[in-house]
């Protein structure tokens, strides 16, 4: 499996590359400079697992690039790692498709705890995979899905739990594909009609 970045500079490039091995050491990263580029590559290169899309390249205007990664490839989750402020366009990035939403101006360690949560470790992703009983959910699944039935928001539960809001939007990702569902109100559901409100 392969993480592919997809940035016209070259030094970022470099530092997202650097980040992701730190993350899974020895995983596979290629580098991208322009979006033309990427289905030719990705055949070439090996099955992805993991896209990190800058917004701003040579041949992609606002969400261009999401919405062609997405249509491509819609199964793989993509992280946007760009120059532009979360305020301008992440919501818009996330509607379009888009998994998680960093600046390229984040510290490192917020970067690598927003890459973790997409490359877990192989061990942990096999135990993932293979169990299905609601007992085997995380400590932070379980509260997710008690705190999705009081009706809070992803603000109210990162102030609870102490974490950034676009940590918990990572989490609900994490747990929504756990569940197999799309939604909050799919995951409520599913809690509810499998009695996990008493865990």
């Amino acid at each position: 499996m392969t993480v592919y970045v997809i940035d016209d500079h070259p030094l970022m490039r470099d530092a997202l590359t650097m980040l992701v091995q730190r993350v899974r050491p020895g995983l596979k990263v290629v580098s991208v400079p322009k979006l033309s580029s990427l289905e030719s590559t990705v055949e070439r290169q090996g099955e992805p697992e993991l896209f990190c899309l800058d917004l701003k390249l040579p041949d992609t205007l606002g969400l261009s690039g999401v919405h062609a990664v997405k249509a491509k490839f819609p199964s793989v989750p993509l992280v946007i790692v760009t120059g532009s402020e979360a305020s301008e366009c992440e919501a818009a990035c996330l509607e379009a498709g888009a998994n998680l939403f960093l600046e390229k101006a984040s510290p490192p360690n917020t970067i690598i705890e927003g890459l973790r949560t997409f490359l877990p470790a192989p061990e942990e992703a096999e135990a993932e995979a293979s169990t299905a009983a609601p007992t085997k959910l995380s400590k932070r699944q379980k509260q997710l899905i008690l705190m999705l039935d009081q009706g809070l928001s992803n603000r109210d539960i990162a102030d609870k739990l102490t974490i950034s809001e676009h940590t918990v939007k990572v989490h609900f990702w994490r747990l929504f594909r756990r569940l197999g569902v799309n939604s909050r109100t799919q995951a409520l559901h599913f809690a509810r009609t499998n009695g996990w409100l008493g865990i």
